[in-house]
């Protein structure tokens, strides 16, 4: 009888927890929702649901809609329901019941991205994660024109580097932040800051000359020449919970500052190893305040907090970046992360 009672509430809980994890609609929820420019799909998310993470299960794609993959502003968004369960899909013009006279708008060509990409386009474009192998063998400046130590770096600029030609179109990175995974003391990665962009456009030996097209800083004696990645924007992930269960911290945050909130972007010592991938959204725990226990005397720590939530944006093998999406008090390095 007793291992009956405890196969019901084992059942039971594993009920709760599969209720608990549904996706719940806003009280507020509206009906139908027409995008406009500078909506993210978080922004959208966030409109309908409680936990706009669980995005993914309600998005339900029209196949009779162009693109019915990405929304665009312009889109109408309706909320309907199949077989009993909210979905929300993109509806056409004609769907629509029009109530009064309107401007007709189309969309344009570029769909709306997760979360806002200002705050995060140059750890997408530019910035990466590397071995310090990787960047020690990389050729490195000597100088800049006209014997300059360190040059303004505008486009049609020349400074000359040396080592072995990595290829025809390169950037020049420097040296940034090492991380370390504060638990266990492994080495996580060597950030690499882009400098600047251009193309070898001459080789004497293993002196290279290179020609900028492009710089965001002065390039210095020192800086490494590392193949330019050319990479693109990535809008096309969606807010979804990771697959696994993470328990990680957040190791930085970009710009050294010491409180961190909302469009922060931070590194995190989670990554692809384990099962951290972009869109994914994680929780920031506070960690809860020591108090003097008045009877013991002892030192007591109460209960860690949810105080934020981020987006994992770009992952590597043993680390990511994030972006806090949420903050309802002041973050810090140190500060937890887990699943939402």
């Amino acid at each position: 009888m007793r291992k009956l009672l405890y196969a019901l509430a084992a059942t039971a809980l594993l009920f709760t927890s599969w209720a608990q994890a549904q996706p719940e609609l806003r009280s507020d929820h509206p009906e139908r929702y027409t995008v406009v420019k500078g909506d993210t799909l978080w922004d959208i998310s966030a409109r309908f649901l409680n936990n706009p993470w669980y995005w993914p299960e309600i998005w339900h794609v029209n196949p009779q809609v162009a693109n019915p993959h990405l929304i665009y502003p312009g889109d109408r968004l309706a909320l309907v329901y199949i077989d009993g369960k909210p979905r929300i899909t993109k509806v056409s013009t004609s769907d629509v019941v029009k109530l009064s006279p309107q401007i007709r708008s189309e969309a344009i060509d570029t769909p709306i991205p997760a979360i806002p990409l200002d705050a995060i386009s140059s750890f997408l474009t530019d910035t990466r994660i590397v071995s310090p192998a990787e960047i020690n063998g990389a050729p490195y400046v000597l100088e800049g024109e006209d014997g300059r130590i360190i040059t303004g770096a505008g486009a049609g600029d020349r400074v000359y580097a040396r080592g072995q030609k990595p290829a025809d179109r390169v950037g020049v990175f420097r040296r940034s932040k090492e991380f370390v995974d504060p638990e266990t003391g492994e080495f996580l990665g060597l950030e690499a800051r882009s400098i600047a962009k251009g193309n070898i456009t001459a080789e004497n030996g293993d002196v290279l000359t290179m020609t900028l097209t492009r710089s965001s800083e002065e390039v210095r004696i020192g800086d490494r020449l590392l193949v330019n990645e050319d990479r693109r924007l990535t809008t096309n992930f969606v807010p979804s919970s990771p697959d696994e269960e993470i328990e990680g911290r957040m190791i930085s945050v970009d710009g050294g500052v010491n409180q961190i909130g909302q469009y922060n972007v931070v590194a995190i010592n989670r990554g692809e190893r384990e099962g951290l991938m972009p869109g994914n959204v994680l929780a920031v725990m506070k960690s809860g305040n020591l108090v003097r226990d008045p009877v013991t005397g002892e030192t007591i720590e109460l209960p860690s907090e949810r105080a934020g939530l981020l987006m994992v944006f770009q992952s590597y093998e043993k680390m990511s970046y994030g972006l806090i999406l949420q903050a309802t008090r002041p973050l810090a390095v140190g500060d937890r992360v887990k699943n939402p």
